[in-house]
């Protein structure tokens, strides 16, 4: 008898599987209105919260809205990237993804959707707590220029922390899991120099703040927006986001691959 060979499995086109996918999360994310809404609305009122209850306490002079502004847009794609992660850990305990792998194609298109699709909703947040910063008195003396480079480092740190959250959601037993084990990272803006100068933080909290990745990042923003001197924040603020990217990037593929039984 004649073997038949099997014919090998037609791949799509470069960037198709990753649209498909982007396309997926989007949708998703439209028949959840509810979850983008508190993403916008919830850093709205810290910022409120934070200017009206405690700016006058913080700052007498009426400044705080301007310092407070970058670290409101920080916590703003911490709370929007966070749902990354149970999105992620609800596709795996649902077993969509075994489905996935059944197909030909490249398993990380299935995170890059995730990914994708949270940095869209999470760039359009922040443009909405700038526009409300900005109808409460913020007034920055950026350029075009200084406004396009603070986007920029936004963007990057939205990347940056959405893979991280969808390496959570692949590592984490359960979305409850992921849900818990990403709040931690909510509290990264809050151990810097979002809310208060460094200087008036004890010592040791002053070593923790100066060193993680949420200060360079915020000083670097505030640097561009504000006109306060930058030093070297831009460039620890890149690597500190490049270095997020790799680490997530690597960790996410090893628990993908061990998740969806690809051994």
């Amino acid at each position: 008898m004649t073997a038949i060979a099997a014919r090998p499995a037609h791949r799509p086109a470069p960037g198709t599987e990753e649209a498909v996918f982007i396309g997926r999360s989007i949708r998703h994310s439209l028949k959840d209105p509810e979850a983008l809404l508190m993403a916008i609305v919830l850093p709205v009122l810290l910022l409120l919260l934070f200017t009206f209850v405690f700016g006058g306490a913080i700052d007498r002079e009426g400044g705080y809205l301007d310092y407070v502004v970058p670290g409101i847009i920080l916590l703003c794609a911490g709370f929007g990237a966070s749902s990354t992660a149970i999105a992620v850990a609800r596709d795996m305990e649902l077993g969509i993804v075994d489905r996935f792998r059944t197909m030909p194609i490249r398993a990380w298109a299935v995170l890059t959707g995730h990914v994708v699709s949270s940095l869209a909703r999470n760039l359009v947040a922040t443009a909405v707590v700038v526009l409300v910063s900005l109808l409460l008195g913020f007034r920055p003396d950026a350029n075009p220029a200084e406004w396009l480079a603070a986007f920029g480092l936004v963007a990057l740190w939205i990347l940056a922390i959405t893979y991280l959250f969808a390496a959570i959601g692949l590592a984490a037993s359960s979305a409850e899991a992921a849900n818990g084990f990403g709040f931690i990272l909510l509290f990264l803006p809050y151990l810097s120099s979002a809310f208060v100068p460094l200087d008036t933080l004890p010592g040791w909290l002053r070593w923790v703040a100066e060193n993680q990745p949420v200060t360079p990042i915020i000083e670097a923003i505030r640097g561009l927006l504000m006109g306060t001197a930058l030093d070297a924040q831009p460039l620890l603020a890149v690597t500190w986001c490049a270095a997020i990217i790799a680490i997530a990037a690597v960790w996410g593929a090893v628990m993908f691959r061990r998740k969806a039984g690809r051994r």
